[in-house]
């Protein structure tokens, strides 16, 4: 009887006793298992990672590179995610909220991908349009993960941080594309690179990171500030209109960023 002939289970059997020999092996070490979240996150990856790349390849004109790029940066971003996931969520489920938020950084990795390809979202054809979706599905699905988490009783510091950590990536992601498209000059990345610049000055003026209170008005400059450059994208929004809109989005957002700044050193300062 030939190799090729013999049955599955002459391959099978020979490698399942090996396994546990292994094992069972002085010094082995099994692998871990994770918790439910990063078992549940690691599965939606699985099948938001090939959707994000189909995304990419589509809108840029079935570019490969766009395709790899987009899955790529959702993988590596991904990964992150779950090893946060095991140190810093205290919930066993993932829940809706957090599968909400993950999606949406999807759509992020998708817009980032296009940065490569300017080219897709300039004059008015489909691509430019389905930039557009992808990036206002983006923005509504913002206000879903929170409804959820509150509904689900999943609400947690990391699920708040993950949240905010995907603002900050699509306003900068966002700021890139439209400078990109021409309409306004590069002053408009101050829109996407203001969160990332408070960041870097706390970790040199460590009272800039406490804390701050919740307030409905900083939440509304948020979602102007994206909102705005969401619809710069939009084909019909084109100079001198859309300069007007990105500055009148930054005026707020300079207004919400000096005013937490004054408030958390007037608390350093007691």
């Amino acid at each position: 009887m030939s190799a090729l002939t013999l049955p599955v289970t002459d391959y099978v059997k020979p490698m399942t006793e090996l396994r546990t020999q292994l094992s069972r092996a002085p010094g082995a070490v099994s692998p871990p298992a994770g918790t439910p979240a990063q078992r549940q996150a690691a599965l939606a990856l699985v099948l938001l990672v090939p959707v994000a790349g189909l995304a990419g390849g589509l809108v840029a004109l079935q570019s490969q590179g766009i395709a790899l790029l987009a899955s790529g940066l959702l993988a590596a971003s991904g990964g992150v995610l779950i090893a946060a996931l095991g140190r810093l969520y205290p919930h066993r489920s993932l829940g809706l909220c957090n599968l909400v938020t993950l999606t949406r950084l999807a759509g992020v990795a998708v817009l980032a991908a296009l940065l490569a390809a300017p080219e897709t979202l300039r004059g008015d054809g489909a691509q430019a349009w389905a930039g557009l979706a992808i990036a206002g599905a983006v923005l509504a699905l913002d206000g879903v993960d929170g409804w959820a988490a509150r509904r689900a009783r999943l609400q947690s510091r990391f699920g708040a941080r993950f949240d905010m950590e995907v603002d900050a990536a699509l306003a900068l992601v966002l700021a890139l594309l439209a400078w990109q498209t021409g309409k306004v000059g590069a002053w408009v990345l101050a829109l996407g690179a203001l969160r990332p610049a408070f960041a870097l000055a706390a970790l040199h003026w460590h009272w800039l990171a406490r804390p701050l209170p919740e307030g409905l008005a900083r939440k509304a400059v948020c979602v102007v500030q994206i909102g705005v450059l969401t619809a710069l994208l939009a084909p019909a929004v084109t100079a001198p209109l859309a300069g007007w809109l990105a500055a009148g989005a930054l005026v707020l957002l300079l207004a919400s960023f000096g005013r937490d700044t004054l408030w958390l050193w007037r608390r350093m300062r007691r």
